[in-house]
Parts: C-alpha cells; sequence; structure tokens
C-alpha cells in the first residue's frame, strides 16, 4: 500500500529526469561525447528558476532563463573542447566545478533556495498529486515534438552527421566544431529545464541537487532502449524510451527505498543499475551468442599420395 501511494511521486519524478537524460541523449548518443557538465548545469537550472520565482517573476519566464542559463553552460564546455582543445570529459569536468561556484553565488552563497509554497506554479506542492504526471508528460511531449522536428531540419542532420561520423561530416563541409557547441548547448539547455521542474516539484533549489545526474541519465538511457530494442527504435521512439526509462529508474529506486535500504546506498544503487544496463549487450553478445557452425576446411594433396 505505501508503494502504491508513492507511485504517483515517483512516476512525476522520474519524468522529470527523464526529461533530464533526453538531455544527455542528445550529447552521449547523438554527439558521441561524455558529457560531465550536467552534473554542475541540472543544479544551475534549479537554483536559477528557485531564486527567480522566490523574487517574484512568473513561472514562464523563469523557467526560460533557467533554460538559457543551461545553454550557457554547455556552450561554455563546446568552446573550451573545440576552441582549447581540451578532451571533452575534461572540458566537463572543469564546467562543472565552475559552476559549483556560480550557483552559490546565485544562490547568494546559500546551500538552499526555498519556493513560497502559498505561490502557485507548474509542479510546486504536487509531489503526491497525481496532477503533476499529465503536466510532465505534457512538457515531455513538447520536448519531444521539438527535437523531433529540429533534428529532421538541414542544421539537425549535420548534428547528428557530426556524432556518426564527424571526418565524413566535416569532409562535406559541416562545421563540426559549431555543431558539437550547439548540440551541447542544446543537451544542457534540456539539462537545465528538467531542474527548474525539479526545483518548482520539491519547493527548493539547494547546491547538491546535481549530484549524480549524470549516473541517472545514464541509467534512465540504457533503461529505456534496452526496453525499446526489440522495435529497432527510431530518433523519437528512442527519446520517449529514455523518458520511460527515468519513470522505471525511480518506481524501482523509491521500491528499494520501501524495502528499508539505508540512504547511504543509494548511490550505490544507482551506480549498480548502471553497470548492469551497460553490461547486458555485452554478456549477452559474449557469453549467449549462437555458436555458428564452422565449415571444414578442404585441403587437396598436389600429386597425390607418395609423390615428392
Amino acid at each position: 500500500m505505501a508503494f502504491l501511494n508513492a507511485l504517483p511521486g515517483a512516476i512525476a519524478e522520474g519524468l522529470i529526469w527523464g526529461l533530464m537524460a533526453i538531455g544527455v541523449y542528445i550529447s552521449y548518443k547523438v554527439l558521441d561525447i561524455a558529457d560531465l557538465t550536467v552534473d554542475g548545469s541540472i543544479c544551475t537550472g534549479a537554483c536559477v528558476c528557485a531564486v527567480l520565482i522566490a523574487s517574484g517573476w512568473g513561472v514562464v519566464p523563469a523557467v526560460l532563463v533557467a533554460m538559457l542559463a543551461g545553454i550557457l553552460t554547455g556552450v561554455i564546455t563546446g568552446l573550451l573542447h573545440t576552441v582549447l582543445g581540451i578532451p571533452s570529459i575534461l572540458a566537463g569536468i572543469l564546467t562543472q566545478l565552475m559552476l559549483y561556484s556560480a550557483n552559490l553565488t546565485i544562490l547568494g552563497g546559500k546551500s538552499l533556495a526555498t519556493i513560497d509554497p502559498r505561490v502557485n506554479q507548474l509542479l510546486l506542492n504536487m509531489s503526491d498529486n497525481p496532477m503533476a504526471i499529465v503536466v510532465m508528460i505534457a512538457i515531455v511531449a513538447v520536448v519531444i515534438i521539438a527535437l523531433w522536428l529540429f533534428f529532421y531540419t538541414e542544421i539537425g542532420l549535420t548534428l547528428k552527421s557530426t556524432g556518426d561520423n564527424p571526418d565524413m561530416s566535416r569532409a562535406q563541409g559541416a562545421n563540426v566544431n559549431r555543431n558539437k557547441v550547439i548540440g551541447l548547448g542544446i543537451s544542457n539547455g534540456i539539462v537545465a529545464l528538467a531542474g527548474a521542474l525539479l526545483a518548482q516539484y520539491k519547493g527548493s533549489a539547494n547546491i547538491n541537487d546535481g549530484r549524480g545526474a549524470i549516473v541517472i541519465g545514464l541509467a534512465a538511457i540504457f533503461i529505456g532502449l534496452s526496453v525499446s530494442l526489440k522495435i529497432k527504435p527510431n530518433f523519437v521512439v528512442s527519446l520517449i524510451g529514455v523518458a520511460a526509462g527515468g519513470v522505471i529508474y525511480y518506481i524501482v529506486y523509491n521500491f528499494v527505498i520501501l524495502l528499508g535500504l539505508k540512504t547511504d546506498f543509494l548511490k550505490m544503487l544507482s551506480a549498480i543499475i548502471v553497470t548492469i544496463f551497460l553490461a547486458v549487450p555485452y554478456v549477452k553478445s559474449t557469453y549467449f551468442k549462437s555458436k555458428k557452425a564452422v565449415p571444414p576446411i578442404v585441403t587437396s594433396q598436389i600429386g597425390g599420395d607418395g609423390d615428392a
């Protein structure tokens, strides 16, 4: 019964993190870049949104500014990578470190910013309200449709080709470096949007909100892609699967918590879930693949037996 009561909240929060995972999907799968900026950019989106709403801004302007802040974080990572030649993983780590100080500054030197619970915003005070699920489904659907429309434009297709084969894209005249910066900006803008929604859902923004976000994002991606593997998902189906992966992750997460797992082990649980879903394709292909019969090698003797 306790699990059923917690289910609406788990689904709504799972959709928020599934939205964040869609942002990670853009960088990790489309651009083929392991971007660690997201641990900082999701917190940036949450902090900006919470502080602006607490200052009297409307929810829509606050969310849009939070998205712009997230886009800026991705652009910074992209410029560190493309202009200064810093490896993408290290560029993301450097941006993430810079964002910790930036987020503290946004919060006014405090570690927490709260939103007045009397203010009626998108997801505020809806943690146990099934209406939060409806709101999040609508937001996720809008984001997926927008990405679908964008990635089938000319610039969107060049972004895809940059991730698939950057050398070929460069040979065809595409500006690969510019595409990486744009792609990372879009990725972190979506991540920051998820952070803004998370702040409203929780009613606050914490400086540590983004810690471990990349692990949750990867978990949602691989859970979602594993679920949709049999139908050979296209781009849109993959995005839907990733969002669903976030929901599945948080349902499992809440179920394990209700079983009595100590909170000290929750990060370990996240890592284990990612490890399992990363390992499954390799284990299946390596240890459970069907052995094909090897045709016998036909040899011939020149000159027959006894010939020198």
